[in-house]
């Protein structure tokens, strides 16, 4: 199975890039997991609504221009399913199952992810109904792939 994980912004804190490398490292035993970074839109602190859109709207263009056709996506969404670690790990398990081979997780910027993205993608997917900074949420993303990756093994993982 190939992934994606299409993100809005670079990484800039050592710390989660190292929890992110170790979690990469991991996984890779069991699927190619890459990191797709987009740049985030320059903008001003204080933001109308219609440029708070437009932002959305150009960073959206460049993470469909990192998605094939082919691709299952699973936009990370405020709004999205909650899951339990264990449904995670059978939606990817199903997906492997029906011949998706191609699964694409995508972070949106601070301002969330554009309509466009939105309508992209084939499920929308909550780890919480609180906030995270969306570069914490790469690491904790690529944490429960891999924990989803053990679960459909029945490997032990810390619970």
């Amino acid at each position: 199975m190939n992934i994606s994980i299409v993100t809005v912004g670079k990484l800039k804190e050592k710390y989660l890039k190292q929890g992110i490398e170790e979690y990469l490292k991991r996984l890779g035993s069991y699927a190619k997991v890459e990191v797709i970074e987009v740049p985030d839109e320059k903008a001003p602190e204080e933001l109308s609504d219609t440029e708070m859109v437009q932002v959305k709207q150009k960073e959206g263009e460049r993470i469909l221009a990192k998605i094939g056709l082919d691709t299952y996506v699973i936009a990370l969404a405020i709004n999205g399913k909650l899951k339990s670690s264990e449904e995670l790990a059978d939606t990817l398990d199903k997906l492997a199952t029906y011949g998706k081979s191609k699964i694409a997780f995508v972070i949106g910027g601070s301002l969330g992810l554009s309509d466009e993205v939105l309508k992209r993608s084939d499920e929308h997917l909550s780890f919480s109904k609180m906030t995270f900074p969306h570069q914490l949420m790469r690491l904790i993303l690529v944490e429960q792939i891999y924990r989803a990756y053990r679960i459909n093994r029945g490997e032990p993982y810390h619970k």
